[in-house]
């Protein structure tokens, strides 16, 4: 195997380390670029990695299929994979631990609030869905190689899968649709999944710049909607390691079994299709709730904060390294300029009727709105953007309480989408 028309000589592994730090480096430094106030920041990651897979992964793979190592390709997606789902349970679980204090009694005060958001989130996002089925087939035509109204159908799925960055609706998706047609879920949801991270991350920034808002103020207003900062030490607990990563490794363990039960849909007319909480919706609950309680008898289940803002950081750029190289490659072999704008649509319409029913019906603050907001769009990089420009973790809170809900809806509607149309 060979990198940059054999210039480098790589095996496997090698491979995939120059791809992880290598990413690593060049998008922490574009996303430090500030075009008024504006940056990716750790999205930067998520571009260069798209960068990366477009132009070098792209071709590679093609040249291994050639050359009759499918293995060798096999392993490289394998384990970018694994990164990219080991980075997802690192940044969740952070955040579920971080939350975890204030969570309940926020819940308590705003959770019709919240439930609500993450509802009208996802059902705008159907409706897009809908409006852009409606288009394709009376107005101006399939596209591409698709020539039937199942298979159309099946794209479209695909791409509200990726407009809203949800890992389970993909997959509920694929189980909905005939055989023929899983390919297409597959192909619209790499084509719309990077216009879902980025719209994401640049609304979250973009917003406080249009509303001007004095972030301290909107700082405190945060605090007092989740009940002010928790920073009690539970007395007479002792620690299994210093830094808190035993307990941070069983509450990842508890979230992996959570998120692995399946529960069968037959009772909403998904016969033979089933719903789980997926890796994330366990390990984010798990964190919850060991962070509410903080110990089990005498054992503490809180790791350190340092330890917490470490694995979350680690954990959002090692998911957008493994999702944004192998995700780079798929666009390049799919791009169709059409569902592209399909997918932006179905990003761009939910972000804001969600935006502006949190500001206007619910009166939510403007960080509890975009924290909300995040949540309800399933976007965890966004989360990770929100918190930098919030300059709080308090956020996290609100991503947490609306994330559930529209975990859940999203995947109802994307299998409805199929069933009706």
């Amino acid at each position: 195997m060979s990198l940059f028309g054999g210039v480098l000589p790589v095996t496997g592994t090698t491979f995939l380390i120059f791809c992880i730090f290598g990413v690593l480096f060049a998008g922490y430094a574009i996303g430090r670029i500030t075009v008024k106030g504006i940056s990716l920041g750790d999205a930067g990651v998520f571009f260069i990695a798209l960068l990366f897979g477009a132009l070098f992964f792209e071709p590679l793979s093609s040249q291994l299929i050639v050359e009759g190592k499918a293995e060798n390709l096999m392993y490289i997606d394998q384990a970018l994979s694994i990164v990219e789902k080991l980075g997802l349970i690192f940044f969740v679980t952070s955040v579920g631990f971080i939350a975890g204090p204030k969570f309940f009694s926020n819940m308590k005060k705003n959770f019709k609030s919240y439930a609500l958001l993450g509802l009208i989130i996802i059902l705008a996002g159907g409706l897009a869905a809908v409006g852009c089925i409606f288009l394709g087939r009376h107005v101006f035509g399939y596209g591409g190689s698709i020539e039937t109204s199942e298979g159309f159908t099946a794209m479209i799925s695909g791409l509200l899968s990726g407009a809203l960055t949800s890992t389970p609706a993909f997959s509920a998706a694929k189980e909905a649709v005939a055989k023929e047609y899983v390919s297409l879920v597959s192909v619209g949801q790499g084509i719309a999944y990077i216009f879902g991270v980025l719209g994401v991350v640049l609304f979250v920034q973009i917003m406080p710049k249009i509303m001007k808002a004095d972030m301290e103020v909107e700082r405190q207003k945060l605090v007092a909607v989740s009940g002010g900062v928790v920073k009690e030490k539970k007395k007479g607990t002792f620690k299994l390691d210093g830094y808190g990563f035993a307990a941070f490794s069983i509450a990842a363990l508890v979230g992996v079994m959570v998120g692995a039960v399946k529960i069968p849909m037959t009772s909403a007319g998904l016969s033979g299709t089933c719903f789980s909480l997926t890796s994330t919706g366990g390990c984010l609950l798990a964190a919850l709730v060991f962070g509410h309680f903080g110990r089990i008898g005498k054992i503490s289940l809180m790791p350190e904060e340092s330890t917490l803002k470490m694995l979350r950081e680690i954990g959002l750029v090692l998911f957008l390294v493994g999702a944004g190289i192998p995700g780079g490659a798929e666009f390049v072999a799919n791009f169709d300029p059409m569902y592209f704008v399909y997918g932006a649509i179905m990003t761009i319409v939910p972000l804001i009727i969600g935006f502006i029913f949190a500001k206007y019906v619910l009166k939510l603050s403007l960080l509890n709105n975009l924290g909300a907001l995040t949540g309800g769009m399933t976007s965890t990089p966004a989360l990770g953007t929100l918190i930098g420009t919030a300059g709080t973790e308090d956020v996290a809170a609100a991503y947490a309480a609306t994330y559930p809900i529209a975990l859940i809806a999203v995947v109802l509607v994307s299998q409805f989408l199929i069933i009706l149309f």
